[in-house]
């Protein structure tokens, strides 16, 4: 096993191994994801065009675009583009996970020392798609159900108090907003290991052995979740802020943005990827003290 894998790592030694491994790798994983990814991505530029979308936009509509969705004066959506997002959507759920599965199998390669290839993640990932699109499906269920009842109890509670109190009603609705995201936060991390779970241990649909394997580092987990979606939120809104004033709202600048959702993309599941394995030196180490214990108290 490669020596990086073999001990449990703190917060930091998380984050370098995961950039280093990004750079190593960086041609493999990028080309992995563009393979499953850039399909769809060029689905999405073709319906956005058969739309009416220029190619290259102009700064002022991209902006005033953004400030009329502000302020409700936007113009009304196609149906072409409502169908084609639709599409895009049912493609990302599809297939998403398959490349973040792809990027699992190939670091468990790294992880044992054995040579990959993109073609050969690629086809192991998409052999196990009925099991990933299952047990994604249902982790996108329970998801969904904890995220809406919250928020219609977030929603009633404050809009309940603005009638006699507008005050402590923004102040309650920003404090449970704040539970609530913390909350639910820690909740989906405890299943989020889910995948895998599913491709490398064959569990299916893994949301047991992710609860397992987050035992007593659940707020660790969380807290590397966060600093992974600050940095792709900050490359990604600093390079679609920039290029906007360049070329507008056009078919370009998305296509720009999702080629950079792909490197974005990268570093999250690698990153998801680390902290899997690591979870995962923690757990079968407390296993084996476990029957060590066991086998004292015996004799």
């Amino acid at each position: 096993m490669n020596e990086q894998f073999k001990r449990p790592k703190d917060f930091g030694e998380v984050l370098d191994h995961t950039f280093r491994l990004s750079k190593k790798h960086f041609s493999n994983f990028f080309l992995i994801l563009l393979i499953v990814m850039g399909p769809i991505f060029l689905i999405q530029a073709i319906i956005q065009m058969a739309s009416g979308m220029d190619f290259i936009g102009s700064n002022v509509t991209y902006f005033d675009q953004i400030l009329s969705g502000l302020d409700g004066t936007g113009e009304a959506v196609p149906t072409t583009s409502i169908g084609g997002d639709l599409l895009i959507l049912v493609c990302s759920v599809l297939f998403f996970p398959v490349a973040e599965a792809a990027i699992f199998i190939a670091i468990n390669h790294i992880r044992n020392g054995r040579e990959f290839s993109v073609g050969g993640v690629l086809k192991d990932a998409f052999s196990k798609f009925g099991s990933i699109l299952g047990s994604s499906l249902l982790f996108g269920l329970i998801v969904f159900g904890l995220i809406i009842v919250p928020l219609i109890i977030v929603v009633m509670t404050t809009v309940s108090l603005a009638f006699t109190n507008p005050f402590a009603a923004i102040i309650t609705g920003i404090l449970l907003f704040l539970g609530c995201f913390i909350g639910l936060g820690l909740l989906i991390t405890r299943w989020s290991f889910y995948i895998g779970a599913v491709v490398i241990e064959g569990e299916m649909p893994g949301l047991g052995r992710s609860w397992q394997l987050t035992k007593k580092r659940t707020w660790f987990s969380f807290g590397l979740f966060i600093i992974f979606w600050l940095i792709t939120l900050c490359i990604s809104g600093a390079i679609e802020a920039a290029l906007g004033f360049v070329l507008g709202n056009g078919v370009l600048l998305f296509l720009i943005i999702n080629f950079v959702s792909v490197f974005t993309s990268l570093i999250m599941f690698v990153g998801y990827a680390v902290i899997y394995f690591d979870l995962r030196v923690r757990n079968d180490a407390d296993d084996l003290k476990e029957m060590l214990d066991e086998y004292n108290e015996k004799e």
